[in-house]
């Protein structure tokens, strides 16, 4: 139930966010937060990462409501006691459901947050799907590291030291 609270509290985050830069700026304006470094800068996206596949709606919503149900399979089917999956799969699940709404409710995706090292907007369900997907792989790289331990009796829980 944690697992859902976290996901739950990306999306009303994020939702919460977006609200704020929708209603108290003007499309293209931008605060500066730290000058030359970070803004805020009311943006609106059609598409995917970077703009690509503009307009193309429908496409995302069957990705992401295939993402959807498949995070929740393997949350459900593989991550039981395995708190770094979890994790991983709820804040993608936060992170899908964010822009999701966004999608459905305005047909575009408000992005506001912007490093000038970055050329692009993002917002805060993109960073939690960029960071789900970080924790992802980790978690990925300790399976493989942990199966090559068993694999050669080292470190293994079933190890009998015989």
């Amino acid at each position: 139930m944690i697992y859902y609270l976290m996901a739950l509290l990306i999306i009303i985050f994020d939702q919460i966010t977006k609200l704020f830069v929708v209603r108290n700026m003007e499309l293209g304006e931008s605060i500066s937060v730290v000058e030359d470094f970070f803004y805020i800068t009311s943006h609106r996206n059609t598409g995917a990462a970077l703009g690509i596949l503009e307009g193309q709606m429908w496409l995302f919503y069957i990705v992401t409501v295939a993402v959807i149900i498949g995070i929740l399979y393997y949350f459900h089917r593989y991550a039981k006691g395995n708190a770094l999956f979890s994790v991983s799969l709820m804040v993608i699940l936060g992170g899908a459901f964010g822009n999701f709404i966004d999608r459905v409710y305005r047909q575009e995706v408000v992005d506001f947050i912007q490093f000038t090292f970055f050329n692009f907007i993002f917002n805060i369900a993109d960073a939690a799907l960029t960071i789900g997907v970080v924790l992802l792989l980790i978690q990925m790289i300790l399976e493989e590291v942990q199966e090559k331990r068993n694999k050669n009796g080292k470190h293994s829980t079933y190890n009998t030291g015989k």
